[in-house]
């Protein structure tokens, strides 16, 4: 099951590698790459829960 999810996963994100932006959507882009990453106690917590398959 995992194996399968992961192949998916890879197939829809190389599905979208490739996106197109004008100069202020591309502007507004890389200042959101460029900015620190904003707390967000909601992911925290996702990323410290063991996964189901895991217990």
């Amino acid at each position: 099951m995992l194996e399968a999810a992961t192949r998916e996963a890879q197939s829809v994100l190389l599905e979208r590698r490739l996106f197109h932006l004008d100069g202020a959507a591309f502007r507004r882009f890389l200042k959101a790459l460029d900015a620190p990453p904003t707390a967000n106690p909601r992911l925290r917590k996702l990323l410290a829960t063991r996964a189901p398959w895991e217990r």
